[in-house]
């Protein structure tokens, strides 16, 4: 892997050719173990792409299953699915990811009228807490955009139950320097952690475990990881919103002038069945910025800028560089080119599908229709993430037959 990623599809390939040989019993021995910037060789850290479908997770499987069968891949499909998994939770569940916005600016709120908090806030943010792994990881983060899986969760438990910070605010530190950063994998891993996704599970992290899976590299004292023993379900007694359907699909219509939007949500535009469309407009949307009210990190921006372009090549078309600022702008852009329809890949519930959301007043006064391509991939799986991970699990045999994988 070179110092940095690059956000192209060549480069995803080349990563994941690279790691193809390692994604059967070496991921499955070695995954759980965080061996620090720069040796995170047990773990593919395939994630920027498959997070902006640079790689799909249909191509990723079908490489891991090629080969080392079905079960010697079992782990490592198994983990490129919770992906899958999760998106589909919150499709399924989106008041989760509205309480999550609105609870984290009352949380920004009480951050900027209390310096106690601020001042905590910003030794966590900064490395210096004093706790050696935490600090460790927090620079780590902010200097890679990147942490291994497990330390992700234990941070957020020391976040949480040692330091007694918001949930909210560090998982908006994870969003705005995680280069495969998304809304749903990182608002419900934090509430995992937290005890709020599994009702009454808190995950509570242990100095035992942090010295294994570190393979000694940290050696914390359970004193240094003093902790509350509750959950936070008393943030949320009334529990989990009731399921809702997805959310139907308004396909465009052949022979209407239409604008396609590419954004950093699925960067393979060229596989989507342009057949029929008179596309009269291409345009790029940067939209990192509205992963947070607060500023988002350089390598995030970057790698999302290089991915626009890196598609946009690959799609074949001209496009000009939007930037979500004022959602209005979006129906200026597409009836200045005679467009009556915008097709873009599916979004997923996060900052960016709300900007959309802000913007159809206007799509809609100007009688511009905002269309979308669903991937089958999702389709299988999405309907079926309306509880625990279990239930996606069971399913993973008849996906695989389904897309001819094995």
């Amino acid at each position: 892997m070179a110092d940095r990623w690059i956000g192209t599809r060549a480069a995803g390939l080349a990563a994941m050719e690279a790691f193809v040989p390692a994604m059967g019993r070496r991921y499955a021995n070695g995954r759980n173990y965080d061996d620090g910037p720069g040796h995170h060789r047990a773990v593919s850290r395939l994630s920027p792409y498959i997070r902006r479908r640079l790689l799909t997770e249909q191509e990723v499987v079908a490489a891991a299953v090629a080969a080392h069968g079905a079960e010697g891949a079992e782990k490592f499909v198994q983990e490129v699915i919770w992906r899958t998994y999760f998106q589909g939770w919150l499709e399924r569940r989106p008041q989760v990811w509205d309480a999550y916005v609105t609870g984290l600016a009352g949380d920004l709120a009480a951050l900027d009228a209390d310096r106690r908090l601020r001042r905590d806030v910003e030794r966590a943010e900064a490395g210096a807490t004093g706790i050696a792994c935490f600090d460790a990881w927090a620079n780590e983060l902010v200097e890679t955009g990147y942490l291994h899986n497990h330390a992700r969760m234990w941070f957020a438990s020391i976040w949480i139950f040692t330091l007694g910070l918001p949930w909210r605010i560090g998982a908006d530190f994870f969003l705005r320097h995680l280069i495969d950063g998304d809304a749903a994998s990182n608002t419900l891993g934090w509430r995992w952690v937290a005890g709020l996704h599994t009702r009454g599970k808190a995950y509570h992290a242990e100095a035992w475990n942090i010295a294994t899976y570190t393979r000694q590299r940290f050696t914390p004292r359970d004193s240094d990881l003093s902790r509350a023993a509750e959950t936070l379900e008393h943030l949320e007694p009334e529990g989990l919103p009731p399921l809702q359907p997805l959310r139907p699909i308004r396909a465009p219509e052949p022979g209407r002038p239409t604008a396609l939007l590419i954004t950093d949500e699925d960067g393979r535009v060229e596989e989507f069945d342009r057949d029929g469309l008179t596309i009269v407009a291409a345009a790029t949307l940067a939209a990192s910025a509205l992963r947070s009210p607060r500023a988002v990190a350089e390598h995030v921006t970057r790698f999302e800028q290089e991915a626009l372009a890196d598609t946009a090549a690959r799609a074949d078309v001209t496009a000009i560089s939007l930037e979500a600022l004022h959602p209005g702008d979006l129906a200026r852009w597409a009836a200045a080119a005679g467009a009556t329809q915008i097709i873009t890949p599916w979004v997923t519930r996060g900052p960016l599908h709300d900007w959309l959301r802000a913007a159809t007043p206007a799509l809609e006064r100007g009688g511009i229709a905002l269309c979308e391509w669903r991937r089958d991939w999702d389709a299988a799986i999405w309907p079926h993430a309306t509880a625990g991970f279990f239930k996606v699990k069971q399913q993973i045999p008849a996906v695989l037959e389904r897309f001819g994988i094995g």
